[in-house]
């Protein structure tokens, strides 16, 4: 090949380098662009309410009228129903007791397990905690810890609402998964109620959770007025709760 040729042949050979080059600078730009406008999309749009996870088990502490205790709690989304256990010791005594919520039938077992006994009540299911209502109000969005690095922090998102007879609430959820972290109410007949929930595992450990024990099987429903709302039966826990310590 001649020198002319060898020449025609680089200068082929470059043009086409070059072409390579703005194609894939090109490309390049574009992947950042719509990356960018992905970015911004997601930025504008506010969380809405979500949909927690439907078998969930974890701890829960709960404070109600100057009393509070800590425990465990199951939830089924599924069937509607909620089981929350208080053990613990005062002195020589042990403490065992614990509340299962039949939201789908409106009723709720008190269950004594140190006195084997066994309260049934009527149950108002007009809120149920564990979830996001359709009509909350987004408060804001924060990073509970720190955001500066992987795992540092959680993104949650804070919720708010009226309850009836003049009520009030707020709640926080995680943005991922729709995990339930703290809730905190307030009428004028009950006061301040607040559940903090933590160390979640989805699914159940036990079955058997959500089924009345055996010492409740001759339990009538207890004649009320007006039924128990799931803050007025969990204050009545800590208060028993309170009064056995």
């Amino acid at each position: 090949m001649g020198a002319i040729g060898k020449e025609m042949l680089n200068h082929v050979s470059g043009h086409g380098q070059l072409c390579c080059e703005q194609l894939l600078n090109m490309n390049f730009i574009s992947v950042l662009s719509c990356i960018s406008l992905l970015l911004a999309t997601t930025a504008t749009q506010a969380p809405k309410p979500c949909t927690t996870p439907p078998l969930m088990s974890g701890g829960v502490t709960v404070m109600a009228s100057n009393a509070m205790f800590t425990g465990k709690i199951s939830y089924d989304a599924f069937g509607r129903r909620m089981r929350i256990r208080n053990f613990g010791f005062s002195g020589n005594q042990t403490i065992s007791v614990d509340q299962l919520m039949l939201f789908n039938q409106k009723v709720y077992y008190e269950i004594d397990w140190t006195r084997f006994t066994c309260k049934k009540r009527a149950l108002n299911t007009d809120f149920i905690p564990m979830q996001v209502p359709a009509d909350a109000k987004l408060m804001g969005q924060v990073v509970m810890g720190s955001s500066s690095s992987w795992g540092m922090g959680v993104l949650v998102n804070s919720w708010y609402g009226s309850l009836p007879q003049n009520g009030s609430y707020s709640s926080v959820f995680t943005e991922i998964g729709c995990i339930p972290m703290t809730f905190t109410s307030f009428t004028p007949a009950t006061g301040w109620t607040t559940l903090s929930t933590f160390n979640w595992v989805l699914g159940l450990s036990d079955a058997m959770d959500f089924i009345p024990p055996f010492i409740c099987a001759k339990s009538k429903l207890e004649a009320t007025e007006t039924p128990d709302t799931i803050f007025t039966a969990l204050e009545s826990l800590a208060m028993k709760t309170k009064k056995m310590e």
